[in-house]
């Protein structure tokens, strides 16, 4: 089972969401070692800043000499801004494909009608997408976008957004199968994607539909394929703690038999390389701060006992993780397999579901329908830089 982005055809139709403060160089590598020819988005970035020549941006768009595709992922609601922005780093020669992002679902930046508020204005929607498709297609880097269900059930957006998309000229459209309202609560409903791929072939769009949500294991990728007739699959917090996940998934999508659940003693060894890219590309200090999240992910679902995990959750060093890491497999063995259900141990954002955030005046009715013509552009920089992106 293939699929292309632009000119790469990848092992299987497999793509890494970007998330922010995880998907960086290190995580990245962490992953194709395991998983080679798929693509692997970096983190997010914002245009204006890219735009500025901000130095903490650009030092973000990192990617290794034999990474190719090099994704981008890039945030911004003002069409000049991304049309700029896509256009330095295509000419630039730094990416080999960018990724939009309109799911962001922080209320500081929702309240502004950025984020994941920007299709609810589909020609804004349309005016940032046919900007950076402009800029990107002289060199013939593809342009994809990814974005949620819609605001909340009375407002959902994911078919004409689809549709704006498609008319744009972008190569692939992604969809995490929540509304904002839900955030990352509950179950990912899998029928909208199903509806979405559904929709784009009633108008004759061929246009590849991703699904994203609630795939933890390799057969969750085979059985979204299977449900909703889309073309491939985004993989998001299922990652987390087990970046062998796109192993497994190529050869689920490829009909061969998938490896058991990893070894304590299998992921301790990944948990050290992890590390120490970490802090050849962070600096050790830094690194390790870092580190401590991804070290609750790993051990999720192994039954190490709770002193194990308050050790790993202060760790300070690359000796003192080494210390840890020996004395796990020593008090527990190398041997040792996670809890039945383990696998499924929900890792990452749970947040909601939430109260919507939007500008004031967009649940009254005539102001709602304005919106379908608007292209005000939301004054949401510094609120999207706040929120972590």
């Amino acid at each position: 089972m293939t699929f292309s982005i632009g000119q790469h055809e990848l092992s299987a139709p497999v793509v890494l969401a970007p998330m922010a403060g995880v998907t960086n160089a290190p995580f990245r590598a962490l992953c194709r070692h395991f998983a080679p020819g798929l693509v692997y988005v970096n983190e997010m970035v914002m245009a204006t800043p890219v735009v500025h020549a901000n130095a903490k941006t650009h030092r973000m768009i990192s990617f290794a000499d034999d990474e190719h595709p090099r994704s981008q992922q890039i945030y911004g609601s003002d069409p000049d801004m991304m049309g700029e922005a896509v256009h330095r780093l295509c000419d630039a020669g730094r990416v080999d494909h960018i990724d939009i992002n309109f799911g962001c679902p922080a209320a500081k930046v929702t309240r502004r009608g950025g984020g994941a508020a920007v299709p609810a204005r589909p020609e804004l929607l349309r005016a940032i997408l046919r900007a950076a498709v402009s800029n990107a297609a002289p060199y013939g880097v593809p342009v994809t976008a990814k974005f949620r269900m819609g605001l909340f059930d009375d407002w959902l957006t994911h078919l004409r957004t689809g549709e704006v998309c498609a008319e744009e000229g972008v190569a692939s459209i992604a969809m995490h199968a929540r509304t904002v309202e839900q955030h990352y609560s509950g179950e990912a409903r899998w029928e909208a994607i199903g509806e979405l791929k559904a929709h784009m072939t009633s108008l004759g769009s061929t246009i590849p539909v991703l699904g994203n949500g609630d795939i933890w294991e390799a057969h969750d990728a085979v059985r979204m394929m299977a449900e909703t007739d889309c073309d491939g699959v985004v993989i998001g917090r299922g990652c987390l703690g087990r970046p062998w996940l796109f192993a497994d998934l190529v050869e689920a999508l490829n009909g061969r038999p998938v490896p058991p659940s990893r070894t304590l003693g299998e992921v301790v060894a990944v948990m050290a390389e992890h590390a120490r890219g970490l802090a050849e590309h962070l600096g050790e200090d830094h690194a390790m701060r870092d580190y401590r999240k991804h070290t609750g992910w790993y051990m999720s679902g192994y039954p190490i006992g709770s002193e194990f995990r308050r050790r790993f959750s202060m760790v300070k060093s690359l000796a003192e993780l080494d210390d840890i890491l020996g004395d796990v497999i020593e008090r527990c063995g190398e041997a040792t397999t996670i809890v039945e259900g383990g696998e499924r141990i929900k890792r990452g954002h749970t947040r909601g579901p939430t109260k919507v955030s939007i500008p004031e005046g967009w649940l009254d009715g005539q102001q709602r329908e304005a919106l379908a013509t608007d292209v005000t552009v939301p004054d949401d920089d510094q609120a999207m830089a706040m929120s972590g992106g």
